[in-house]
């Protein structure tokens, strides 16, 4: 083993006696930059992550209504919210539709709406508890940015335990959850086109929930990771209409 593995294997087994000699040091310590490492090697040993109730880890919970009882629960609605936003947005955008096309665009948001409830909002996200399928995080709730739009991972390597500390928690909503073909400037306006000019054809509606909703558009992305400028992308035209289901009758 390294030495650097053999420091940290030392930190892990005499984590209680780190944590008091770092406090120690800190107590002396006058350099501004010794006195943050000291901190936050301090503040990091201290997380209870693996606590899930309020009672466990009171401190985590500041802030937040009692109706949340465990972490997961407030991490799930945390991820909820998100979408709920998203969502909003979308209908928001009805008065923009073509006077035309506006009964059939609500429709859609109606049928977008159904399944978005039929999944709870893709809260599952967030939730350490669901299975490794459908969250973003580890087990123990580690989350890892996975990088700007247009890269394949995050440069920095940049991770963060929302279920650590208050302060994670808190930090942890800066994070934003990316489209990759952006909702604003390229989802939401294709699919109110594609309602106006669909002359008989099905819109594929859930062709635009993958994109607006679900992770197959969505990345999780540290704030220095988040680029707002222009993606300069668009939607696949070859997705955008499906073929009616046609009944067959039997004579």
């Amino acid at each position: 083993a390294s030495d650097i593995e053999r420091f940290l294997a030392a930190f892990c087994t005499r984590r209680e006696a780190v944590v008091e000699a770092a406090r120690k040091l800190l107590s002396d310590e006058q350099a501004p930059r010794r006195q943050k490492l000291l901190a936050d090697l301090i503040h990091n040993l201290n997380e209870n992550i693996l606590a899930e109730d309020r009672e466990e880890d009171k401190k985590w919970f500041e802030g937040l209504e009692s109706r949340f009882k465990n972490k997961s629960s407030y991490m799930r609605y945390s991820c909820e919210s998100r979408i709920r936003s998203y969502m909003k947005e979308v209908s928001s955008f009805t008065s923009s539709v073509h006077p035309t096309a506006r009964d059939a665009y609500k429709r859609i948001i109606d049928l977008m709406s159904d399944k978005l409830k039929s999944v709870k909002y893709n809260g599952c996200y967030f939730d350490r508890r669901e299975e490794e399928a459908v969250r973003l995080c580890t087990t123990e709730g580690w989350f890892s940015c996975q990088g700007p739009f247009d890269r394949d991972d995050c440069p920095c390597k940049h991770s963060i335990n929302p279920y650590s500390n208050r302060e994670s928690r808190i930090l942890f909503s800066t994070w934003n959850l990316d489209h990759i073909i952006e909702k604003k400037r390229a989802v939401v306006p294709e699919l109110a086109e594609a309602v106006k000019t669909r002359d008989g054809r099905e819109v594929n509606w859930e062709y635009f929930y993958q994109l607006l909703f679900t992770v197959d558009n969505l990345k999780l992305v540290h704030i220095a990771c988040h680029k707002k400028t222009n993606h300069n992308l668009s939607c696949d035209k070859t997705k955008i209409y499906r073929k009616r289901k046609q009944n067959h009758k039997i004579s």
